[in-house]
């Protein structure tokens, strides 16, 4: 159990190593995802989680072929968002406060739900 066990990364990642959601990533996304574990627990950990959400079959690799540039705040946060818009995401999840800036958009519309949000939903449709 690489996660911390009783916070809400934790039980969204157990949610989806019991296949609960599918997981849109973009190669950009993962590297993001290594280098914040790597900073968070370290190399070892990093390696093993990404390597688990390769061979997980409920990741669907992305490959955004347009960049949309709605988060102007901080644009490296546009890479969720492109991957999210060309997936057809239900949401993006994230506790990230530059997401909001995407409630200026009616269209393409994303939906931000936060990890405690997020968890609530996965709890109630799944469980």
């Amino acid at each position: 159990n690489v996660i911390m066990p009783g916070s809400y990364n934790n039980a969204i990642w157990q949610a989806f190593r019991a296949f609960k959601y599918v997981l849109c990533v973009t190669n950009d996304i993962l590297f993001e995802y290594h280098e914040i574990l790597a900073m968070r627990y370290n190399n070892l950990i990093a390696n093993a989680v990404l390597k688990e959400l390769m061979e997980s079959p409920n990741v669907e690799l992305i490959n955004p072929t347009f960049r949309f540039n709605l988060i102007t705040a901080d644009p490296d946060d546009n890479k969720f968002v492109d991957c999210a818009i060309i997936a057809g995401a239900t949401y993006i999840v994230s506790n990230d406060r530059h997401f909001k800036e995407l409630q200026n958009y009616d269209f393409p519309k994303v939906e931000v739900r936060n990890l405690a949000d997020f968890l609530n939903i996965v709890k109630t449709m799944f469980y």
